[in-house]
């Protein structure tokens, strides 16, 4: 039986988190949006793209999520972007209410699933999926370090003139300017950074990844990025239902690793049919170690303001 994945949310970066699920062949994809016709048309359109970029599977769009039912795996994208005048904890409270009613109806019908969270602020957004779900720690995952790891993997490439393949890094912590780029293991081929690259160009490097989404969104000026957040929602997505067993720096439920507690927060962890298999706890230099619970701090803030408000 082929495998069934739900996009909730049709907009860029679930439209596309569909279009390259259809494209791997990985599963059959239901999109989800509240808006009436834009789900069932792009679902539609995707579909009709099978035949001339050769992939059999079936994709739909609805407004409701009994067609979803029995997915193995939920990708939720929904949510608003930040807007003039918002303030953060507007964001907050409405991002979280869509993010609470997307899962409650995703447990209804995909009880078994496993959820895969890309709405911002991601790392606070795990943290209600998985309060209102109420699934093991395995089964609510974050998409936001596979991003980041590949922004970084990007500038550091073109700044070398290298192939992006031939560089490994890891990019750990809440996804935004709190972001910890491991540069100490960060390689290319093998060869340590800090023995290609001054100091000063890293740490440009550096800054540039944490300002990577806001880089975009200036030069788009009405939305944000999109085609990256999709492929790297997917990887997580082709780990999870091939069994692939990849280790990739995802937000997970950290309960005592790295000395965090109760938090979502970006960590190395295998992704397999389980959903999150292991988490992979580094040994940290003191100065990394004090970047990642400066990280964690600033999602333990958004989540004080949640329970503040919801309880």
């Amino acid at each position: 039986m082929r495998k069934k994945v739900t996009v909730v949310g049709a907009g860029n970066v679930g439209a596309n988190v569909a279009l390259r699920i259809a494209d791997k062949e990985l599963a059959d994809v239901v999109l989800v949006d509240v808006i009436e016709g834009v789900p069932q048309g792009k679902g539609l359109d995707l579909l009709q793209s099978g035949p001339i970029q050769g992939y059999d599977v079936h994709v739909t769009g609805a407004n409701d999520y009994e067609p979803t039912a029995n997915s193995d795996l939920v990708v939720i994208t929904a949510g608003f972007p930040r807007k003039p005048g918002m303030s953060r904890d507007d964001l907050l409270f409405a991002n979280y209410e869509i993010v609470r009613s997307a899962t409650e109806q995703a447990v209804k019908y995909s009880p078994n699933s496993i959820l895969v969270l890309v709405t911002n602020p991601l790392d606070a957004m795990c943290w209600a999926a998985a309060k209102v779900s109420r699934f093991s720690k395995n089964r609510v995952i974050g998409m936001a370090g596979v991003l980041d790891t590949a922004r970084y993997r990007t500038f550091i490439a073109h700044e070398l003139g290298v192939s992006v393949e031939n560089v490994t890094a890891m990019v750990l912590g809440g996804h935004g300017d709190t972001m910890v780029p491991l540069v100490r293991l960060t390689s290319v081929s093998g060869i340590p950074l800090a023995e290609l690259l001054e100091p000063a160009v890293i740490d440009r490097l550096v800054q540039r990844t944490r300002d990577g989404g806001a880089e975009i969104v200036r030069y788009l000026k009405t939305g944000s990025a999109y085609y990256a957040p999709s492929a790297a929602a997917v990887e997580m997505v082709e780990s999870i239902l091939k069994d692939k067993k990849k280790v990739l720096p995802c937000a997970a439920l950290l309960e005592g690793e790295y000395g965090i507690h109760g938090l979502f927060v970006g960590v190395p962890a295998k992704l397999g049919s389980h959903g999150i298999e292991r988490i992979y706890e580094l040994k940290l230099t003191a100065e990394e170690k004090a970047m990642l619970d400066k990280s964690a701090a600033a999602v333990r803030e958004l989540v004080d303001v949640l329970e503040k408000k919801f309880g």
